[in-house]
């Protein structure tokens, strides 16, 4: 998958791009962890019950440039594209919706 400068998710009500106010810094702020190749990856656990280890896998990858990103949702194993906005229930894209808020209150995304 290649990064692009905006993304939306099957079903989302949002399409999301990078916020022109995001630094290196605020991504590692933002518990981003920086990879062998420079790219930021973010990685959370969607789940109904915490600490459960059953959910959804939000990934979320930043070229080193800070020009594109990745953004998926997996089964937790990460290898299969999951529409947590058909096929799970509300608590779980409650929980991505605050994830995403909490990045964008922090200037790392944008809404569109």
């Amino acid at each position: 998958m290649a990064f692009v400068t905006e993304k939306h998710l099957d079903d989302c009500k949002y399409t999301y791009v990078l916020a022109p106010t995001v630094k290196k810094f605020t991504l590692k702020d933002n518990t981003f962890i920086q990879t062998k190749v420079g790219s930021y990856e973010f990685k959370r656990m969607l789940e109904e019950v915490p600490n459960s280890g059953s959910g959804f896998l939000l990934k979320i990858i930043i070229s080193p440039d800070l020009t594109g990103f990745k953004m998926s949702i997996t089964d937790k194993s990460g290898l299969r594209n999951v529409n947590i906005f058909k096929n799970a229930s509300s608590i779980i894209q409650e929980k991505f919706y605050f994830q995403m808020d909490v990045l964008i209150d922090r200037g790392v995304f944008a809404t569109k």
